[in-house]
């Protein structure tokens, strides 16, 4: 597991297994956002179990699925209020981290939107999908 910090309150991380959710907790976390489709590879965990893990560590769990078909998706709005509550630190996943960087990124309005553009391009994560928003 590769958890990249966004922001004081903000990490993502390429896909999780249950087993991660213990140390993700540990390190002070206390939402946990998923933003992958079950289903989406035929390894995958699916979102029930790691939502079981999530409740057993004492975390907040979101299954948020996003695809480049339905980007920022339905939840956007809620997913917005989870990123903005400072009190409640978030890791958010996907495959590889960068749907849910994207989702970032979206977040923010006008300057902001830049400077967050400009964080995760230097982290390396591709903003194809944020910059379709326009």
């Amino acid at each position: 597991m590769n958890v990249v910090k966004l922001s004081a309150t903000l990490a993502v991380s390429q896909q999780i297994v249950p087993e991660h959710v213990a140390a993700i907790a540990e390190a002070g976390y206390k939402v946990l956002i998923n933003n992958r489709p079950d289903g989406e590879e035929a390894n995958q965990p699916p979102s029930a179990a790691i939502a079981a893990a999530a409740e057993a560590a004492g975390m907040e769990y979101y299954y948020m699925p996003i695809t480049a078909m339905n980007f920022p998706g339905d939840e956007f709005p809620q997913m917005c209020e989870l990123l903005a509550n400072a009190d409640k630190p978030v890791l958010a996943f996907c495959r590889t981290g960068t749907r849910c960087t994207n989702l970032w990124v979206a977040s923010h309005e006008d300057a902001s939107r830049t400077e967050a553009a400009v964080r995760a391009r230097e982290l390396g994560y591709d903003l194809g999908l944020v910059s379709r928003l326009g």
